[in-house]
C-alpha cells in the first residue's frame, strides 16, 4: 500500500491527521495501523459518554450481571446520583483498566525469580497469524485515543501519530 492509499485507509478509518499517521508508519516502520486500530477497537469496550444508557442496558441483562449489581445500581440512584456522574466514575475506571492492560502488554513488571523470564507482547500479525510487527507502548496513548477527547470515528474521535509512535491529539 502506497502514501496515498494508506492516508485515505486512515481518514476513512477516522485518523484526524491521515497523512501524518501514513507518513509515520511508512517512514519510520511503526506500525501505526495496527496501533490506531486495537486503540479504536479497546476504547469500543468502555462505557461512551454520550451513547445510549449503560444502566438500562445492566438492568436489562440482570440474570448476566446480578441482583447484587442491580441492588447497587438502585441505591446509587435512589441517592439522586445523576447517570452522567456514575457514568464519568465508571469511564474513569474502565480507562485506568485499559491504561493498566495495554501497559502489561508491553511489560510485565517485577514477578518472582521462577518466573522472571516469561514474557509476552502484541504482535500484528499476517493473514497465517505470523508476527509482522510489534506493538508497543500502547499504554502512552489510552487517553490520546478516548473518544470523547480525540474524535474517533465510530466510537470519538481521530488522533495523531508522533514520530516515537505515541499518539498525540
Amino acid at each position: 500500500m502506497d502514501e496515498r492509499e494508506l492516508t485515505e485507509l486512515f481518514r476513512r478509518l477516522g485518523a484526524r491527521d491521515p497523512a501524518s499517521w501514513a507518513r509515520s508508519q511508512l517512514r519510520e516502520g511503526i506500525p501505526q495501523l495496527a496501533r490506531f486500530l486495537f486503540l479504536r477497537q479497546a476504547w469500543r469496550h468502555v462505557v461512551r459518554e454520550d451513547g445510549p444508557s449503560w444502566t438500562a442496558a445492566l438492568r436489562a441483562n440482570r440474570a448476566k450481571v446480578g441482583e447484587r449489581t442491580i441492588a447497587a445500581l438502585d441505591r446509587i440512584a435512589a441517592c439522586g446520583v445523576p447517570e452522567d456522574d456514575l457514568t464519568a466514575v465508571v469511564r474513569l475506571m474502565q480507562r485506568e483498566l485499559l491504561f493498566g492492560l495495554c501497559h502489561l502488554l508491553s511489560d510485565p513488571g517485577a514477578m518472582e525469580p521462577a518466573v522472571e523470564d516469561v514474557a509476552w507482547a502484541l504482535f500484528q500479525v499476517d493473514a497465517d497469524g505470523r508476527p509482522v510487527a510489534r506493538i508497543e507502548g500502547l499504554h502512552e496513548s489510552v487517553i490520546e485515543t478516548d473518544p470523547a477527547i480525540a474524535g474517533i470515528a465510530g466510537g470519538g474521535g481521530a488522533a495523531q501519530p508522533s514520530s516515537s509512535g505515541a499518539i498525540s491529539s
